[in-house]
């Protein structure tokens, strides 16, 4: 397997993802823009995951799997914020019929996972 272009194809998809986030929450959609920037963060997780097991990343969507598996040692607040995006993930996929996710909440979100990015890109080789 080819480390490097297994986390180049990751990095892209987060990139992409974010950008979709981006333009769900202007368009506002914001139940689907945390969806699409917990993928953002997931997919930098899978490239951690496949540099340090030089291993195809599993197809699991739990954040906290994926940082462990990638040896990512977490602070507390980026435990909170894996924790909250969590949520989004199921959310996006099975909705609750309960109330949607604020255009607050989503820029809100969205921060966090700009946050969450640039720390995981600032980790890659």
């Amino acid at each position: 397997m080819n480390v490097a272009a297994q986390v180049a194809y990751w990095r892209a998809g987060s990139d992409e993802d974010i950008a979709a986030a981006e333009s769900l929450i202007e368009k506002g959609h914001p139940r689907h823009a945390l969806f699409f920037a917990h993928l953002a963060v997931e997919k930098l997780l899978k490239a951690h995951v496949c540099r340090v097991t030089q291993d195809v990343a599993p197809r699991v969507h739990d954040l906290f799997r994926l940082a462990e598996l990638a040896g990512l040692r977490l602070w507390p607040e980026r435990a909170v914020l894996l924790a909250r995006f969590q949520k989004y993930c199921l959310e996006g996929r099975y909705p609750d019929p309960g109330p949607l996710a604020t255009a607050e909440e989503a820029q809100r979100g969205l921060a966090e996972a700009r946050e969450m990015r640039a720390w995981l890109m600032s980790l890659l080789p």
